[in-house]
């Protein structure tokens, strides 16, 4: 039979408190099924009684959630059918004196979904009344008048309701007759009433059956034998103060305590007026287990564990027999209340329904369902739940008293917190108040791709020499995930296109895996003194994060340019020239001067002179700086007429590079001298008398320009305080000025020197160029346009120098220092 107990009633009130828990509740069945039911009976079809479709429940995990590891029951995933797990003794699981309900708790998943089931198991007659006893001894007086009673023993039936004790019946007596009592509670107590007087010389014994039928079909019963003695006069018997005594008692009250004291009275003298007192032979065991009578005082005091949760009421019968012969007696009715006390701590039981929770996972999602529970009554069963502190989780009610769901109330995250450990706390409301701690081990968090690669440095600045090996390794990259498993393991690629020029990434290359990168290419300083590129981070989440770094490359330079001989240079190219002088020269003349360059800079382009030949040592010396070549003594009649000298240029670098050049000098009279001096004046003065008018012109033009660019440099400098110091060049001990420029060209490349006048014996700093003058890149606008004015201020001071070098003879008796100034190439990055 199924009960329905509103079922689409509940099915809106669960919907409608969707929105306030985490789950649905859906319906509240009822089934009803007969104890003794044979294993495997079906209970009831529950996924058609609720509507769930049959196809889906394996998938939805069709299953009953709570009982114990002996339920009575199962249900069937496939078809949701309720069966009888063994067989049920209604006895055994519920007390005889109550409805036996059994709940059940069903859970279908995706989406989630709780449904309540209540079996109740129905009686059977399955037990027939009994007494304790077979034979019930009464000794009753012959001068008992009619319509005195004597209590007889109540037979006890297992079974409930209809099927208990109904009526009992008296064998056949005209001396006897039998009438129920009410005892204050659902049965009755048989009571053998006196219908007329006994005689005991006429009959002495009577012997009577009391029979207990119970209501059941067919009916059941069981019998007692009572056996009465007719006794002699006694003429009173003891009378109970109350016929009925009502007292309470505390569960766990000590033993020894006195529950109640009855007193009854007997006017009688000695023997027939002297009282004992006993239990009647009717109670239930847990009386005589429980409670202990004095049978002198009448004292009822407690023997055993007095506990509320296994029976609140005890109900006692007292008989006070005299001591005459033959006795008489009388009895009373004790009920006794037992009083709970908060002596129950809540039971706390979880149903996991997931260990393993999303870091990115709802507000909501549920993870648990916890049902509360206390055996104690009223306030002292009232429990509320709490949760631990500091976890992004909490308890949502259910609309059911003591059912909560344990969902996600906060962000989670795993790379913070991997696992949680979730203490509940059930407590009551009692006083004082007891609590439970259940703990939910261990929730994992999983992980979601929700952090990217990070590098430790952004930018990376990369310091390599010049002239690396091609396909080695110039360095390696590595940024972290703090993800886990694939979506930490991070791939590497250099981004292409218009973040690096197309040269350069055309010719690095970076393992996915490890970062390393390569150059297939070596690097020339004097090309390219620093790039840019950027490598990209990718994880292999789905989907994927990312992340990129840039990577700062400066060339470092090494010594690999060999010095180059600028003069003297002969009309076929080679390093040979040839040098005429008087020989009425003094000591000191200038003969001439060896000019030369190196590509690199620092101490690699710092240039050393020196003689590796000379035909005489006495008469020419060299100045190690500059070059410059000098007499050291006058001509005598003497001396050689030509000398060769052979000068050594080498740089310092940590191996040296080095160029040699040769001077021829000839050594003419001072009539060769001047005869060569005045053709070569000839023909100055024509080329001068062509130039002469436009050289003013020039000049005119290059020192009022001159003169603006100095204001307008002079201006911009004051309105900004940048530091313009190169990483290259380092301030040196100049006491001079520019004093000799010159422009040549070697190859595809036209370089510009620049010789300024510096004390004997000044040093160039370590570690710069001591023979490249430069200015560093500015790249703002501002940057730009000084740039641009710097260009135009170095042209005119270029050419003034040009033209004072063209029309003017080298100073004489000065130490100069040349600089090789950056190509044009270079200039065009904004060198000078």
């Amino acid at each position: 039979r199924i009960y329905s107990l509103g079922t689409q009633t509940f099915s809106l009130i669960g919907r409608s408190l969707y929105t306030c828990c985490c789950f649905q509740v859906l319906a509240h069945i009822k089934y009803s099924i007969p104890e003794e039911t044979k294993e495997g009976s079906i209970a009831g079809n529950i996924a058609k009684d609720l509507g769930v479709d049959i196809s889906t429940l394996v998938d939805r995990r069709f299953r009953i959630v709570s009982g114990s590891e002996d339920a009575v029951f199962q249900v069937n995933e496939k078809n949701g059918l309720l069966h009888v797990r063994k067989k049920i003794d209604r006895e055994e699981i519920c007390d005889s004196n109550n409805v036996c309900l059994i709940n059940l708790k069903i859970v279908v998943e995706n989406p989630l979904e709780i449904h309540y089931v209540e079996v109740e198991i129905t009686d059977i007659n399955d037990n027939s009344p009994a007494f304790t006893e077979k034979d019930q001894l009464l000794e009753i007086p012959e001068s008992s008048p009619p319509g005195e009673d004597f209590q007889l023993q109540a037979a006890q039936d297992a079974d409930f309701g209809t099927n208990s004790v109904k009526f009992y019946k008296l064998s056949q007596t005209e001396y006897f007759e039998l009438e129920l009592r009410d005892n204050g509670g659902e049965r009755k107590i048989p009571i053998l009433k006196l219908r007329q007087s006994l005689d005991r010389e006429k009959q002495n014994r009577h012997n009577l059956i009391l029979t207990a039928v119970d209501g059941g079909n067919p009916p059941r019963s069981g019998s007692i034998n009572i056996n009465i003695t007719v006794l002699d006069d006694n003429d009173n018997r003891p009378k109970f103060t109350q016929e009925l005594y009502s007292v309470t008692v505390e569960e766990n009250s000590p033993v020894g305590t006195v529950v109640v004291k009855v007193n009854a009275t007997d006017i009688d003298e000695g023997l027939n007026g002297e009282i004992v007192y006993s239990f009647v032979k009717n109670l239930d065991k847990h009386v005589y287990d429980t409670f202990a009578l004095d049978i002198n005082t009448g004292e009822i005091r407690i023997k055993g564990k007095v506990d509320f949760e296994i029976n609140n009421v005890y109900r006692v019968g007292i008989t006070a027999s005299d001591k005459g012969q033959p006795p008489k007696a009388s009895s009373c009715r004790i009920v006794i209340k037992v009083i709970d006390i908060n002596d129950n701590k809540p039971e706390i039981d979880v149903t996991s329904l997931t260990d393993v929770v999303e870091e990115n996972s709802n507000i909501g999602t549920v993870i648990s369902l916890i049902s509360v529970s206390d055996k104690d009554s009223n306030v002292n069963g009232k429990v509320f739940c709490s949760i631990s502190n500091n976890v992004p989780f909490e308890l949502k009610p259910s609309f059911k008293e003591n059912m909560y769901s344990l969902v996600t109330n906060g962000h989670l995250d795993r790379e913070l917190i991997s696992h949680y450990e979730i203490t509940i706390t059930a407590t009551d409301l009692g006083h004082p108040s007891l609590s439970s701690v259940k703990k939910i081990r261990v929730v994992h968090i999983s992980d979601v791709n929700d952090n990217r690669p990070v590098f430790l440095h952004n930018p990376i600045e990369l310091y390599m020499f010049e002239n690396n090996p091609p396909g080695a390794s110039i360095f390696s990259v590595s940024a972290s995930d703090r993800d886990l498993h694939e979506n930490s393991l991070i791939s590497y690629q250099i981004l292409r296109g218009e973040e690096i020029p197309n040269n350069i990434a055309s010719v690095l290359n970076i393992n996915s895996e490890t970062g390393v990168v390569h150059a297939l290419k070596r690097f020339d300083f004097e090309t390219t003194k620093m790039f840019q590129f950027h490598v990209l981070a990718t994880d292999s989440g789905l989907p994927s994060l990312s992340s990129n770094v840039t990577v700062n490359v400066y060339i470092l330079d090494q010594n690999d340019n060999v010095p180059v001989i600028l003069y003297p240079v002969s009309a076929n190219g080679s390093d040979e020239g040839v040098e005429e002088i008087p020989r009425n020269v003094n000591a000191g003349h200038l003969v001439t001067k060896v000019r030369a360059y190196d590509a690199d800079i620092g101490y690699n382009g710092w240039l050393l002179f020196s003689m590796q030949e000379v035909s005489d040592h006495t008469l020419f010396g060299l100045d190690r700086y500059t070059g410059q070549i000098r007499t050291l003594r006058s001509f005598t009649e003497t001396d050689e007429a030509q000398h060769k000298l052979v000068i050594l240029v080498k740089d310092n670098g940590n191996v040296s590079l080095s160029a040699t050049a040769t001077v021829m000098i000839k050594v003419v009279e001072p009539k060769e001298a001047f005869a060569a001096s005045d053709v070569k004046s000839t023909v100055k003065e024509e080329e001068e008398n062509n130039v002469t008018f436009y050289l003013i012109i020039t000049l005119g033009s290059v020192s009022v320009l001159l003169v603006i660019s100095i204001i307008v440099l002079i201006v911009m400098q004051c309105s900004k305080s940048t530091d313009y110091s190169s990483k290259y060049l380092q301030d040196t001990n100049y006491d001079g000025t520019l004093c000799h420029s010159i422009q040549y060209r070697s190859g595809d490349k036209r370089y510009m020197l620049v010789g300024p006048r510096m004390s004997i014996g000044s040093t160039i700093v370590p570690g710069s160029n001591g023979n490249t003058l430069v200015v560093p890149d500015r790249r703002s606008r501002t940057s730009g346009e000084v740039r641009k004015k710097m260009h135009w201020f170095v042209t005119f001071i270029t050419l003034a120098a040009v033209l004072k070098a063209y029309y003017q003879r080298p100073f004489s008796g000065k130490s100069e220092q040349w600089c090789h100034v950056y190509s044009q190439n270079d200039r065009q990055r904004g060198g000078v």
